[in-house]
C-alpha cells in the first residue's frame, strides 16, 4: 500500500509501484516511473524523465532527472534511468541525458552522499559510492564498486574504472585505471586499491597478477605482455583498448615524485 503525505504533489500520469512512500512537499512529475518499495523524502523532486527501479531511498531535497546544464540542449525527451537499492542523500542532483540515444544511468546499490552531483549522460555501474560534494561533469563513466572521496571534481568524458578509489579533494582530469588508488594534485596513480580488492573477494594470486600489470603500466608497457591472465586482467586489457577522450592519469614514483605526461616517472622531478 502506498503512502503520500497530504502536501506531496504527485501528478496525474506519474507511475508508482507498490509500497511507495512520498514525504511532505515532495514533487513527482507526470511520466515519472517509481518502482516498488521506494521512499521519497520531503521536498525531493522526481522529474518526468526518471525511470526508477525498486527500493531506492531518496532523501530530502534531492532532485533527480532535471534538465542538463548544457547550453546546446534543445529540450529533447531524454531520460534518467536508475536501478534498484540506491541511496540518494540530501541535495543530490542527477541530470537527464542530452541525447535520445542513451540515458544518463545510475546502476544498482549505489550510494550518493549529500550534495553529490551527476551531470548529463554520465554512466555509473553498480555499487558506486560518491562521497559528499563529489561532482561529475557530463559523459563521465564510472565502473562497478568505484569510490570517490569528498570534494572530488571529475572532468567531462573521464573514465574511472571498476574498484578504483579516488582520494578526497583530488581533481580528476584524465582516466583512472580499474583497481587503482589515485590521489594528489596533480592526480597520480599510486598503487592498487588493495582494501577494495580484498573486500571484493579477489584472491591473492589475482592481486599479484594486478601488481605485475601495474608495474608494466608504470614502465609504459600498455600491452601487459607476460602478465598472467585472469578476470581482472581481462577487464583491464579491455579497458585499456577502449576509446578514451581524456588520456590516462600518470603514475607517481615510489617516493611520490611528479610523473611525466606519458605516465612514466620523471627521474629529474623533485
Amino acid at each position: 500500500m502506498n503512502y503520500a503525505h497530504r502536501t506531496a504533489c504527485i501528478a496525474d500520469g506519474a507511475i508508482l509501484g507498490d509500497n511507495v512512500t512520498v514525504g511532505a512537499f515532495a514533487v513527482i512529475e507526470a511520466g515519472a516511473e517509481i518502482g516498488s518499495g521506494c521512499r521519497i523524502g520531503a521536498h525531493a523532486v522526481i522529474h518526468t524523465s526518471v525511470r526508477m527501479g525498486s527500493n531506492n531511498r531518496i532523501h530530502p531535497h534531492a532532485v533527480l532527472g532535471g534538465d542538463p546544464q548544457d547550453v546546446s540542449f534543445g529540450g529533447e525527451d531524454t531520460r534518467l534511468r536508475i536501478g534498484d537499492d540506491n541511496v540518494f542523500r540530501e541535495f543530490v542532483t542527477v541530470h537527464r541525458a542530452t541525447s535520445l540515444e542513451r540515458p544518463t544511468r545510475i546502476g544498482s546499490t549505489c550510494y550518493l552522499m549529500a550534495n553529490a552531483h551527476v551531470a548529463h549522460d554520465c554512466q555509473l555501474g553498480d555499487h558506486v559510492t560518491l562521497t559528499n560534494l563529489a561532482t561529475l561533469a557530463g559523459h563521465v563513466q564510472i565502473g562497478e564498486r568505484a569510490m570517490l572521496g569528498g570534494l572530488v571534481p571529475v572532468h567531462q568524458f573521464v573514465r574511472i574504472g571498476s574498484l578504483a578509489m579516488v582520494g578526497g579533494n583530488t581533481t580528476v582530469r584524465k582516466d583512472v585505471l580499474p583497481y587503482s588508488l589515485v590521489a594528489g594534485e596533480p592526480a597520480r596513480h599510486y598503487r592498487l586499491n588493495s582494501v577494495g580488492l580484498r573486500r571484493a573477494g579477489v584472491t591473492a594470486d589475482r592481486v599479484r597478477a594486478l601488481q605485475a600489470a601495474f608495474r608494466a603500466l608504470r614502465g609504459g608497457r600498455r600491452d601487459l605482455s607476460g602478465v598472467p591472465d585472469g578476470p581482472e586482467i581481462a577487464l583491464l586489457r579491455a579497458w585499456l583498448t577502449a576509446p578514451s577522450r581524456r588520456g590516462l592519469t600518470g603514475f607517481a614514483g615510489a617516493d611520490g615524485r611528479v610523473d611525466r605526461a606519458d605516465g612514466r616517472v620523471d627521474p629529474s622531478a623533485g
